[in-house]
């Protein structure tokens, strides 16, 4: 509860931002980002006044568990406060809110172009604080907890007894420094492009943080220039990449960055499937080269990094794209990032693990190791990850099973199913499409789907585990 306080602050800071930006464009609904600042500011002091000292012994790991689940289910609560002021239905406000803070992308809101300057910035600052939040998780946290094969990027910082302890605080400011820096990149190469100022912004918190969320209805359609389009691919590939290495390569190591086993292979993975579809857009589809390039290499890298944004609709160019795009939401990026989906690195020990095994049963007596990156892959990690992969595809499962009862046709109930489980935006068919929107969806599915993202962020078991009478047993 002391942490969680000292967040409250922090995000009551933020939502000054937006009531600035308001105020300069001589908005009147600066009001509502004042409110819920003193709202969310004062609940967070009273917090962290109340609970002072109570840090002093550390967190262990139920308190760690408990306290990641509650970060991520309270601050979109308080993060929707800005949306209910401003008019929006309490179901609408907290879907936009979750699907910001876990970086989703997914939005209930049309009209972009004409919405209020802060409420947009307000989400693009969502998804930014969300990114980061992601990475700390990633790095820090889930490691420690040994979720779903993180143990195996368990680094120096992470104590490995049962306490988390202040050298994480050092890797923490690290991240954050690269974050910024990044982010700054990201705007500066946005305004070269011709971006103005409220755009380039916007869409650098966003692509930074494999979020999606746009200023625009068109996404990056609305854009004439196709160099903004590649400098958005290029953000939302650093985006995919492990923080820690790419720290690393900004202090002169880019070649630590190459030899991640997940950076090769997000990489090539991207490189073949963007090249087969600009193959197949400029045959079927009849488009120029250099169009169908950028066309094919953004919506991919844009689906696999589970940012979200749209070049176009791409559910227009046949039913062999559409297969692809659904496939393609299950991948994500490297872990340690800010993107969603199952991971590089998962699908690289699960297949290694099958390997093992198919070569098994061909020679039952040979002893082979599985390694990854100079790790080996022990029965342990190997099953943690096996686990995973079972529970997220049995999650899409119920869920797409769950929304069914409010009559969604198969395509709408089990894209909204992965996207939400795998935080990666736009579904796919004519409702949730990437030229439509989750606004019709009924009240009880924007729940259901909420909780799906939320429970999606936080890699499954963080949440399931709570439901275990064990875990609470002294």
């Amino acid at each position: 509860m002391n942490v969680l306080g000292f967040l409250y602050v922090g995000l009551a800071t933020a939502m000054l931002i937006p009531a600035i930006v308001d105020v300069v464009a001589k908005n009147a609904d600066w009001q509502a980002f004042v409110f819920s600042s003193l709202l969310t500011g004062l609940i967070g002091l009273l917090m962290s006044i109340a609970l002072g000292g109570s840090l002093s012994k550390g967190l262990d790991t139920r308190q760690t568990f408990v306290l990641t689940t509650l970060a991520w289910a309270t601050l979109p609560a308080f993060g929707a406060l800005p949306f209910l002021w401003l008019g929006i239905g309490y179901a609408d406000a907290v879907f936009e809110a979750v699907s910001g803070f876990t970086t989703t992308g997914s939005t209930v809101l049309s009209g972009l172009d004409s919405l209020p300057p802060g409420l947009l910035v307000w989400r693009s600052i969502m998804q930014w604080m969300g990114g980061v939040g992601i990475i700390v998780m990633a790095i820090v946290l889930l490691p420690f907890l040994r979720i779903g094969g993180m143990q195996l990027f368990q680094s120096e910082n992470s104590d490995r007894s049962e306490k988390i302890v202040s050298r994480s605080v050092e890797l923490i400011r690290l991240l954050g420094l690269a974050y910024v820096f990044l982010t700054v990149l990201c705007i500066v190469a946005y305004l070269a492009t011709g971006l103005d100022l409220f755009d380039a912004f916007n869409h650098a918190l966003t692509t930074i943080a494999t979020g999606g969320y746009s200023t625009h209805d068109q996404s990056f359609g609305f854009f004439k220039n196709p160099a903004s389009g590649w400098v958005a691919i290029v953000f939302m590939l650093i985006g995919a990449m492990p923080f820690v290495l790419l720290i690393q390569a900004l202090r002169g190591q880019p070649l630590l960055l190459w030899r991640d086993p997940q950076v090769r292979a997000l990489v090539g993975f991207l490189a073949l499937v963007s090249l087969l579809l600009t193959i197949y857009l400029g045959v079927k589809m009849r488009f120029p080269f250099d169009e169908a390039l950028l066309r094919a290499t953004f919506n991919v890298v844009s689906i696999v990094t589970g940012t979200g944004y749209a070049l176009g609709d791409y559910t227009e160019w046949g039913p062999p794209v559409v297969g692809l795009a659904f496939l393609l939401k299950f991948v994500g990026g490297c872990t340690g990032s800010t993107t969603g989906g199952i991971k590089v690195f998962r699908f690289l020990v699960f297949f290694g693990t099958v390997r093992a095994h198919l070569r098994r049963m061909v020679r039952p007596n040979r002893v082979m190791s599985e390694e990854y990156g100079g790790t080996r892959l022990t029965p342990e990690l190997s099953f943690s990850v096996l686990a995973f992969l079972v529970v997220y595809l049995g999650s899409v499962g119920v869920i797409t099973l769950a929304l069914s009862f409010f009559d969604l046709d198969l395509v709408t109930a089990i894209s909204a199913a992965a996207t939400s489980v795998g935080n990666v935006g736009p579904g796919l068919g004519p409702i949730i499409g990437p030229s439509g929107n989750f606004a019709p969806l009924p009240d009880g599915a924007k729940w259901l789907l909420s909780f799906a993202m939320l429970v999606g962020r936080l890699e499954l078991f963080t949440v399931l585990v709570l439901l275990d009478p064990d875990f609470w047993s002294r």
